[in-house]
């Protein structure tokens, strides 16, 4: 890092194809190096073509909302929000597909990207987050740290390319409890 480093955060409200190019670019590098994010590795151009089309979709839609996280005018983080479009549950959203590229780890973007989302949902009404992750992954201590609470797991529920099959914990933050410290 840096001492002129820029880091900006935005939500994308229109994917274009520069920005889907290099997200496309991300998710590849991440499965890759072995995250279990639905795709088995190597990650396929065109599956992975088809899903951001979807995800520009879902954005559309007013379905999902897409966060980048910039540093220098390269994406170098992303995560969703996908919003629960029952009435009585308009309240909770999931995140969904937290990038980190490999070369950009442990300078403190996932953290800086969550803290944004978290902020951004409570001014969009939404006032808790779900996740899930694979039992055991490093994402784990992450969710753990930054105040997610793990209710439970599910054994069996992903393979990987072996046909191993994982265990997935699923976790939850009520932000609303922490409005008055967020504002």
């Amino acid at each position: 890092m840096h001492g002129d480093q820029v880091i900006t955060i935005e939500r994308i409200a229109l994917l274009e194809q520069p920005i889907i190019e290099s997200l496309h670019t991300l998710l590849s590098a991440c499965i890759n190096q072995g995250a279990s994010l639905g795709f088995y590795a190597p990650a396929k151009a065109c599956e992975l073509a088809l899903y951001w089309k979807m995800v520009a979709r879902d954005i559309s839609n007013n379905q999902k909302l897409l966060y980048v996280l910039y540093d220098d005018n390269e994406i170098h983080a992303t995560v969703q929000l996908a919003l629960c479009q029952k009435q009585n549950a308009r309240h909770r959203a999931e995140v969904e597909k937290l990038l980190v590229h490999p070369g950009s780890h442990r300078q403190g973007y996932a953290s800086k990207l969550m803290a944004y989302v978290e902020s951004d949902a409570l001014q969009q009404g939404v006032q808790l987050l779900v996740l899930d992750t694979q039992s055991g992954d490093k994402a784990e201590q992450f969710y753990h740290s930054t105040g997610y609470t793990k209710v439970g797991q599910i054994p069996y529920y992903v393979s990987d390319t072996s046909g191993q099959l994982h265990s997935t914990s699923y976790y939850y933050k009520y932000l609303a409890a922490n409005k008055s410290s967020l504002g």
